[in-house]
């Protein structure tokens, strides 16, 4: 059972952060598309964020440099 003084890891995405340069750096040793799969599962309140307007600096890429992502799973 985990205590109130763990911490899950995360961190806190460069600029140009996508998906795919954050699983290549924080889980190196699983398939790409695997590792995007799980952080996208471990960062719902990311994944799940509406679209940006096709216009605005964030379009294409939900990921925002002052987003938490976790990079590792939930504690039971």
């Amino acid at each position: 059972m985990a205590t109130l003084n763990e911490t899950r890891k995360s961190i806190f995405p460069e600029s140009q952060d996508t998906w795919e340069s954050i699983a290549l750096r924080e889980l190196p040793d699983m398939g790409s598309e695997e590792a995007v799969g799980i952080l996208q599962s471990w960062n719902l309140h990311v994944f799940m964020r509406p679209a940006a307007a096709q216009d605005s600096a964030r379009a294409g890429n939900p990921i925002l440099p002052s987003d938490i992502i976790f990079v590792a799973p939930p504690q039971a």
